[in-house]
């Protein structure tokens, strides 16, 4: 991409976007770790460079390598199909975990986990959710769990161990309806999640009490649901669901004036703001947890040759800027924020694939993600990579 055509789709999301996300992202600095990886700004990366060995076009000085394909026997445990979403936990002696879900039917669904040490190093395999349906995406909790969600009718959300020494748990109170995705709310103990419908809403969930350490209790509390009231200051009502279970009636359909919103998918909390995106109409949204204000900071449709579309999973870095990977599109990750709209990574030869569970090691230094289907469109042939950056 031409630095010059950066510039211009930079000017007119700042000028169509009904807030800018400067405003949104000015003090939205992570404070995971103090090193330079992990909080340095992507905003200076150079174009992506010609495919590496792995097909992968990134920035001059950044290099990848392929962890796991599916089917693959690692310490015992055939990595899974249809890798999905994912994240990262950190491990007492310095390493990290990375999970990913598995979108598969028929109960052949579930999540796996890739461990490495300190430096790097795969050293364990294991599955920590076994025959659930199609588990597309997540979000992983501040108490060191991963929320694994099918994105089936009447699906379930299940709690995961990463560490895979507990076993996984329905949690029935966040609702059953084709689940995408989930963040937690850090600093008002509520979590937020996206529906995978084109006709699907925007859900919130609080628990009537916190354990001792201070979490919500996913088993006791209420799911509400989103209507936006207003034109061009969109403000959010909450409505309380009479029955998250869908015993009777689809959840998002027991509240008439609930807002809709087209295909949602994923959603990332960071210092107060829920970021999430919908692939019908390819944009990606912001909702101030303080003002209840909701925000439009990314339309497709607004530009003749948009860098960013299939919005899929979406993150953050150290540095505030959002990461959205493409489902279909260029098959790229592209960087969001006040500064700049380019891709941080490409895929050559995965034109019926989709880019998935983007997710940033601890210290930040490195960043995971799959191929669902790989360069066949298989799901049988996902792969799942590793990006490291310069030093």
């Amino acid at each position: 991409m031409k630095s010059s055509h950066v510039d211009f789709q930079r000017r007119k999301l700042l000028r169509y976007g009904c807030i800018g996300l400067a405003s949104l992202m000015a003090h939205h600095l992570l404070a995971v770790s103090t090193s330079k990886a992990a909080t340095s700004s992507l905003a200076s990366i150079g174009p992506l460079q010609a495919p590496d060995q792995n097909g992968v076009r990134l920035p001059k000085g950044y290099s990848s390598r392929i962890v796991a394909y599916s089917g693959q026997n690692l310490f015992g445990y055939r990595w899974h199909a249809a890798p999905d979403g994912g994240n990262t936990f950190a491990t007492d002696e310095g390493g990290w975990i990375y999970v990913s879900n598995s979108e598969m039917k028929n109960r052949a669904g579930g999540a796996g986990a890739l461990h490495f040490d300190q430096n790097g190093k795969l050293i364990n395999a294991y599955p920590i959710l076994k025959h659930t349906h199609f588990n597309c995406a997540g979000g992983a909790t501040p108490w060191q769990t991963w929320l694994s969600c099918e994105e089936i009718k009447h699906g379930l959300v299940w709690e995961c161990d990463p560490y895979g020494k507990k076993p996984a748990q329905a949690r029935k109170a966040l609702g059953r309806f084709r689940h995408e995705a989930i963040a937690v709310d850090t600093r008002n103990k509520q979590l937020y999640l996206t529906e995978d419908e084109p006709d699907g809403c925007f859900y919130r969930y609080t628990s009537y009490s916190l354990n001792a350490a201070g979490y919500p209790d996913l088993e006791d509390g209420f799911l509400e649901v989103a209507e936006i009231l207003g034109d061009r200051q969109k403000t959010v009502c909450w409505h309380r669901l009479p029955d998250p279970e869908a015993i009777r009636i689809a959840t998002r359909k027991q509240i008439k004036q609930c807002s809709r919103f087209n295909g949602g998918e994923g959603i990332w909390y960071h210092h107060g703001m829920v970021y999430f995106t919908t692939k019908g109409d390819n944009r990606v949204w912001a909702y101030d947890t303080h003002t209840h204000h909701l925000d439009i900071i990314y339309d497709a449709a607004r530009y003749a040759a948009p860098a960013l579309s299939g919005v899929d999973n979406i993150i953050t870095n150290a540095a505030g800027e959002l990461l959205v990977a493409e489902d279909g599109g260029n098959m790229q990750i592209v960087i969001l924020s006040d500064k700049i709209i380019k891709p941080l990574l490409q895929l050559v030869g995965h034109d019926h694939s989709e880019i998935t569970g983007p997710a940033f090691s601890p210290d930040g230094s490195r960043l995971y993600f799959s191929s669902q289907r790989g360069k066949t469109g298989r799901h049988e042939n996902g792969v799942t990579f590793e990006i490291t950056a310069p030093c």
